[in-house]
C-alpha cells in the first residue's frame, strides 16, 4: 500500500541508496497508480519472494525485502520496515477507522451466535475467525483509547479462545494502553502479517452474506484488512482436520506457500572401490568376508549409477571436494554399514545413555560425531567441553618448533605430529561470554561449532583445541547451529527471528532466511544440503532453499515452540517435535502433514531416524526415549493432488500402534539422540536431582 511504499522510499533515501530508490520507483509504477488496490491484494509477508497476490506485487514485495535485508534493516514484515525502534505509528494507523466502542461486544457476540447456530459442516471452519477477530477488535479498542471497553471485551471473550493461544493472550492482556503498543513485537507481528484462514467457498459465502445483511462493517473491515482468507472449492473441513493444522502465530500456511518444487532426493554418492582388507581375521572368515561385502558394494554402485529423479542437479550448489581422508572415512563407513543391524518392530536397537552427572554448570547442548568417537557438551557457564568416548585420548598438535623436526615424508606423519603430553579424555574450550545453546561437529571431525547467548557462533579446531573464528551476525542470542552433511557450510538461527547460512571461510553470512515471526529455535540441513529446515517459537516450521534463499515450505500444526527437527535418511520426510509433546511427520514433496505421534508429556528436544530410516527415536523433557515405527508411519500415504490442494488430511489415530517402546531414565531429561553407524542408539542428558 501507498504508506508502506512511501516509508520504504524515505528509508532508502536516508540510507543514500539512490539507485535502489530509482528501481523501486520504477517497479511501483508497474503496479499502476492504484496502489490502494494493491493493498487489498493478498500480498505475502515479505518472505523473500514467496508472496501471494499478482506477480507484479509479489515481485515488488520480494524486491523490497531484498533491498531492506541488505540495507541491514532489522527485519521485514509485509514491506514495513521494522528497525530496532520500529516506527509503529505507520503500522497502527490502520486502527483509526473505528466504530462505536460500546457496540464491539455486541458485534462479536452477534457473529459468535451466528457461527454457533450455523450448520455443523460450516461451524468448524467459521470458528477459526474467533481468535483473529478477537485480537484485532481488542487492539482497535486499545489503540483508540477505549481502555475500559477493551478490558471488558477481553474479559468477556478471552475464555472462548482455543487453549493453544493462551500464551499469546497473556501477552495481549498486558497491552492495555496505546503507549504499550509502540515497539511491541507481538503487536507488530499481528499487524504486519495477515492472519491466514483456509475456508471452503460455501462457508465463506455464508459468512459474507451474514455480515452484509447485518451491515456489520466493523467486522467486515477487519476481515478485509487483517485476514487473508484462502478459499478452496470442495467439502468444508472437519474440526479434527482444522485442529491438526492450526495453532501458529499467523494462522495456517497459504496453499500457495507449499506449491514450489522441492528436490528432496539424495545426491549421487561418489564411486570408489571398497578395499577388502584383512582385519587380522582367520582364513575361513576371510572367505566369508567378500561375500558379506559384495552385496553392500553392489548396492552402493547401483545407487550411484542411477540418479534419483527427485534429486537436485549435482552442481546445483557448490559442495567441497572430497579429500583423501574423507574417502577413507567413507570406506570405513561402508564397512561399518555392512555390519549394521537391520532394525524393525521385531529388532529394536540397544540404547546406551550418557548421563552428565554433577553438571552444575547447566548442560544446554550436546552433539556426537558421526563415527561416535567424541561427544561435546555446551554449558550455561559459557564453556564447551569435548570428551573422547573411545579409549583413544584427545591430543593436540605439537608446537611449531617441534613440528619442524618431523620427517614429513614418513608414513606415520599424522601420528607423529600429535603431542602425547597433551593426551586427555576431556578438553575444555573457553571463549564464549554466555550460555552455549548449540554445538555441532563437522563431518570430517576436524572442527566444532558452538553458538551462544553472546550472539556469536564460534568455530573451534579439534587439532589444536583453540578457537579459529568468531562469526558475528546475530545481535541477539543464537539458539542453534548445525554443519552441512558435506561440511563447509553451516546454519545458525536465533532470537532475531532469522536463520543465516555461513561458509567456514567467509566471515559474513551467504544467505539470510527471513520470514519467521518469532525466535528461530532449531535448524537442520536436508541430507542433500540444498535445503535447510528451521523451527520457530511462532509454532511453524519452514523449509528454505539454500540456492536462492526462498522459503519453499511452511508447515503449521504445532501448538507450541518447535525444539527439534529430523530429516529421514532418504530425504523425503521431516519429523518435528515441540513443547506440545507431539511429534509431527511431514511429506516434503507434497508439503503435507502425514502423521502425528502422541505419547510424550513434555517438550521434545531430540529426534533422530535410524541409519536406514526404519525407526524414529524421540527424546523428551519427560525423561523418556520413545521408539516409533517409521516404516509403518510412512506407508500407504494418501498424497493425491486433491489432498494437497485442499488440506483435507486424515490423520490416523495410530500412535499406539506405531510406538515400539518407551524407555524411562531415573531423572534425566533427554537432550540428544544419535544412531551409530551400526544402529546402536546413543542418548545424552544431564541428571537433574529434583
Amino acid at each position: 500500500d501507498r504508506q508502506t511504499l512511501v516509508a520504504v522510499l524515505q528509508f532508502l533515501r536516508r540510507s543514500n541508496l539512490r539507485e535502489s530508490e530509482e528501481i523501486l520507483r520504477r517497479e511501483a509504477r508497474l503496479l499502476g497508480d492504484d496502489l490502494g488496490a494493491a493493498a487489498l491484494s493478498p500480498t505475502g509477508t515479505g518472505l523473500l519472494g514467496t508472496a501471494g497476490g499478482d506477480a507484479e506485487s509479489a515481485g515488488s514485495d520480494a524486491l523490497l525485502s531484498r533491498l531492506l535485508l541488505y540495507a541491514n534493516a532489522f527485519a521485514v514484515g509485509g514491506g514495513v520496515v521494522v528497525e530496532d525502534q520500529p516506527d509503529v505509528s505507520a503500522v497502527l494507523s490502520a486502527y483509526n477507522q473505528q466504530g462505536d466502542p460500546t457496540l464491539y461486544e455486541e458485534y462479536y457476540s452477534g457473529l459468535k451466535h451466528f457461527i454457533e447456530c450455523s450448520l455443523d459442516c460450516h461451524r468448524a471452519e467459521l470458528s477459526q475467525l474467533f481468535y483473529p477477530l478477537f485480537v484485532h477488535m481488542y487492539l482497535e479498542l486499545v489503540y483508540n483509547q477505549h481502555e475500559s471497553e477493551a478490558k471488558s471485551f477481553f474479559e468477556r471473550f478471552h475464555g472462548d479462545q482455543e487453549c493453544y493461544y493462551q500464551d499469546d493472550l497473556r501477552v495481549l492482556s498486558s497491552l492495555t494502553k496505546k503507549e504499550h503498543m509502540k515497539g511491541n513485537e507481538t503487536m507488530l507481528d499481528f499487524r504486519t502479517s495477515k492472519f491466514v484462514l483456509r475456508i471452503s467457498r460455501d462457508s465463506y459465502q455464508l459468512l459474507k452474506r451474514h455480515l452484509q445483511e447485518k451491515q456489520n462493517n466493523q467486522i467486515w473491515n477487519i476481515v478485509q484488512e487483517h485476514l487473508y482468507i484462502d478459499i478452496f472449492d470442495g467439502m468444508p473441513r472437519s474440526k479434527q482436520q482444522i485442529d491438526a493444522m492450526v495453532g501458529s502465530l499467523a494462522g495456517e500456511a497459504k496453499r500457495e506457500a507449499n506449491k514450489a518444487k522441492v528436490f528432496f532426493g539424495l545426491l549421487k554418492e561418489p564411486e570408489f572401490d571398497v578395499p577388502l582388507d584383512d582385519e587380522d581375521e582367520e582364513g575361513e572368515n576371510e572367505e566369508g568376508k567378500p561375500k558379506k561385502k559384495k552385496p553392500k558394494k553392489d548396492s552402493v554402485g547401483s545407487k550411484s549409477k542411477k540418479q534419483d529423479p527427485n534429486a537436485p542437479p549435482q552442481n546445483r550448489i557448490p559442495l567441497p571436494e572430497l579429500k583423501d581422508s574423507d574417502k577413507l572415512d567413507k570406506v570405513m563407513n561402508m564397512k561399518e554399514a555392512a555390519r549394521r543391524v537391520r532394525l524393525g518392530p521385531e529388532c529394536l536397537p540397544s540404547i546406551c545413555f550418557y548421563t552428565f552427572l554433577n553438571a552444575y554448570q547447566g548442560l544446554t547442548a550436546v552433539d556426537i560425531t558421526d563415527d561416535s568417537s567424541m561427544i561435546v557438551g555446551g554449558f550455561a557457564d559459557s564453556t564447551v567441553r569435548v570428551w573422547s568416548v573411545t579409549p583413544k585420548k584427545l591430543r593436540s598438535v605439537k608446537t611449531a618448533a617441534d613440528l619442524s623436526l618431523i620427517d614429513k615424508e614418513s608414513d606415520d606423519v599424522l601420528e607423529r605430529i600429535m603431542d602425547e603430553k597433551t593426551a586427555s579424555e576431556l578438553k575444555i574450550l573457553y571463549g564464549h561470554s554466555g550460555p552455549v545453546y548449540g554445538t555441532s561437529f563437522s563431518p570430517d571431525r576436524n572442527y566444532l561449532l558452538s553458538c551462544s547467548e553472546d550472539g556469536t557462533v564460534r568455530l573451534w579446531s579439534l587439532q589444536t583445541f583453540t578457537c579459529l573464528v568468531g562469526y558475528k551476525g546475530h545481535n541477539y542470542p543464537v539458539w542453534d547451529t548445525q554443519f552441512s552433511p558435506y561440511g563447509y557450510y553451516f546454519v545458525s538461527g536465533g532470537h532475531d527471528r532469522v536463520a543465516r547460512l555461513w561458509a567456514t571461510d567467509h566471515y559474513q553470512p551467504l544467505r539470510i532466511f527471513a520470514g519467521h515471526l518469532a525466535d528461530v529455535t532449531c535448524t537442520r540441513f536436508h541430507p542433500n544440503s540444498n535445503y535447510i529446515a528451521t523451527g520457530s517459537a511462532d509454532r511453524t516450521v519452514r523449509l528454505w532453499d539454500v540456492l536462492n534463499g526462498n522459503c519453499v515450505r511452511i508447515f503449521t500444526g504445532h501448538k507450541g515452540p518447535i525444539h527439534s527437527l529430523a530429516f529421514s535418511p532418504n530425504g523425503r520426510f521431516l519429523a518435528t517435535g515441540a513443547t506440545d509433546g507431539r511429534v509431527l511427520l511431514w511429506d516434503i514433496g507434497h508439503g503435507l502433514m502425514v502423521g502425528e505421534l502422541k505419547g510424550h508429556t513434555d517438550t521434545i528436544y531430540a529426534l533422530r531416524f535410524s541409519r536406514d530410516g526404519e525407526i524414529l527415536a524421540s527424546g523428551s523433557m519427560d525423561n523418556t526415549v520413545r521408539l516409533w515405527d517409521a516404516v509403518k508411519a510412512f506407508e500407504d500415504l494418501e498424497t493425491d493432488d486433491f489432498t494437497t490442494a485442499t488440506g483435507h488430511i486424515n490423520l490416523p489415530e495410530n500412535s499406539q500402534d506405531l510406538l515400539l517402546g518407551t524407555y524411562m531414565t531415573k531423572s534425566t531429561p533427554v537432550v540428544h539422540l544419535h544412531f551409530t553407524r551400526r544402529n546402536l542408539l546413543l542418548a545424552a542428558g544431564a541428571y537433574s536431582s529434583q
